[in-house]
C-alpha cells in the first residue's frame, strides 16, 4: 500500500493484483470443492464405498474443465506479465533526459549525478552517498554497478529491483512522478552490514533540483 513514485508503478501492481485475484478465485473454488466433495460423500450406514481409478469419464471431466480454465487464466497473466517485462526491463526510452551512475558496495551506495552541462563523466558531475537526487517528471536511464559483490537496487515506490553484478555495468530507467524523499534499500543479502545499507532518494521539482545542483557544484549542499 506504499505511494506509486513512477510511470510503471501502477502497471507493476495492475499484474500482481491480476494474479492475486485469479489464483484466490481458483484457491477458494478448489477449497470449497475439496470441502463439498468431503461432506458429500461422507461415510453413511447402509452405503458402501466405491472405488475410483480415476479415468471414468465422469470423474475425469472434473479435472480436465477446471485445468482448461486455469489454462486460459495463465495466459491473460503471461500477456500482462511481458507486455509489463518488456516496458520496464527490456527496453530503454530514446528520449531519457539524463544519465546516473549507481554503485553499490559494502554497505553503502554510491550515486554519481551529471552536473548542470547534464551529462555525465565529465569534470562537474556531483557525487553522493547513500543520497540519490533526481527531479520529478523527467526520465533517467541508470547505470547500475557493484564493486565487491551482488547487491540489489531497489525503490520500492517505484516498484524497481534489480540486481547488482560484479565486472558488469547494468542498464535500466525510472520516470518519478511525485515529489519527495523516499526508501532506497538493498534486497539481496550482501554481508553482515547489510541491514543498514540503506539510502534516500530525493525527487525535487524542477527548481529545487536546479538549486540542488547549484549548491552540490559549489560544495554548499545540505
Amino acid at each position: 500500500m506504499i505511494p506509486q513514485a513512477s510511470t510503471y508503478a501502477a502497471s507493476i501492481d495492475n499484474v500482481i493484483l491480476l494474479i492475486a485475484v485469479l489464483v484466490g478465485f481458483w484457491f477458494i473454488a478448489a477449497e470449497g470443492m475439496f470441502f463439498w466433495l468431503i461432506w458429500r460423500f461422507r461415510a453413511k450406514e447402509g452405503v458402501k464405498s466405491e472405488y475410483l481409478e480415476g479415468h471414468e469419464p465422469h470423474v475425469k471431466k472434473w479435472i480436465t474443465w477446471p485445468h482448461s480454465l486455469v489454462l486460459v487464466c495463465d495466459v491473460f497473466i503471461i500477456i500482462g506479465a511481458v507486455q509489463v517485462w518488456y516496458n520496464v526491463k527490456q527496453r530503454l526510452p530514446d528520449d531519457a533526459d539524463a544519465t546516473i551512475r549507481i554503485i553499490g558496495q559494502q554497505w553503502a551506495w554510491t550515486f554519481q549525478h551529471p552536473g548542470a552541462d547534464n551529462d555525465l563523466d565529465t569534470a562537474d558531475d556531483i557525487f553522493t552517498v547513500d543520497d540519490l537526487h533526481v527531479e520529478v517528471d523527467r526520465t533517467y536511464i541508470f547505470q547500475l554497478q557493484s564493486r565487491d559483490v551482488l547487491h540489489s537496487f531497489s525503490v520500492p515506490v517505484f516498484r524497481i529491483k534489480q540486481d547488482a553484478i560484479p565486472g558488469r555495468s547494468i542498464m535500466g530507467w525510472f520516470e518519478p512522478t511525485q515529489t519527495g524523499e523516499y526508501d532506497v534499500q538493498c534486497v539481496e543479502i550482501c554481508g553482515i552490514g547489510h541491514g543498514v545499507m540503506a539510502a534516500r532518494i530525493h525527487i525535487e521539482d524542477a527548481q529545487q533540483h536546479a538549486d540542488w545542483i547549484r549548491s552540490a557544484s559549489t560544495g554548499t549542499a545540505q
